[in-house]
């Protein structure tokens, strides 16, 4: 029987890539999301009241 530290880099790797991509993911469309309401709200100020 092989040793389990041949099979660690085959199960770390591939849940390391998942962690960080679903992480990257998140922190990406958080930023663009308040980027969304920083533009909402300066088109709000902008606007003129009729």
């Amino acid at each position: 029987m092989e040793h389990w530290s041949d099979f660690f880099p085959l199960i770390f790797l591939p849940f390391k890539l998942i962690v960080l991509g679903i992480g990257m993911f998140f922190a990406i469309k958080w930023h663009v999301d308040r980027d969304n309401q920083e533009r909402e709200k300066r088109r709000q100020r902008e606007r003129p009241k009729l």
